[in-house]
């Protein structure tokens, strides 16, 4: 599993021209990318590291100020580009794999306490955002377990 974090201002998702989920700073954005071999351990260890990062101001978490979360789906995280120049996708686990994880994950967001926004799992999404400072963190479950 790859969760790529990035600390905003604010950040908009939309489907069909539609807000679909919005939040408003200090706040972070969670692309989250799911593989064949994630399960329960993955995903609660990336929703419990992307809430308790200290990279707010005074070294605080999202957990420590109510930070809200944008989490999206995002296969490309897991986009295999070795050959050509055409990415390949099977590194990504199929949507009735990745469904299930990714909306575990915003439970557990959740459950951990803070307010979670989303988009639309397998929509094309238009997502706009003001990364502040900027702050880009990428999380990978084979280097957290």
């Amino acid at each position: 599993m790859r969760v790529v974090v990035q600390r905003v201002k604010n950040a908009t998702v939309k489907v069909d021209g539609n807000v679909v989920g919005a939040v408003d700073g200090p706040a972070l954005v969670a692309l989250v990318g799911i593989t064949h071999e994630d399960g329960n351990a993955e995903v609660n260890k990336l929703a419990e590291k992307t809430v308790n990062q200290r990279i707010f101001d005074g070294e605080k978490s999202a957990t420590d100020i109510g930070a809200p979360v944008l989490a999206i789906s995002q296969f490309t995280l897991y986009a295999d580009m070795k050959k050509g120049r055409r990415p390949s996708w099977s590194k990504a686990a199929p949507g009735e794999i990745s469904e299930p994880l990714y909306e575990q994950y915003v439970a557990k967001l959740r459950e951990l306490g803070v307010s979670v926004e989303t988009g639309v799992f397998g929509a094309d999404m238009q997502v706009s955002l003001t990364n502040d400072g900027p702050v880009t963190l990428i999380l990978d479950s084979k280097d957290l377990l």
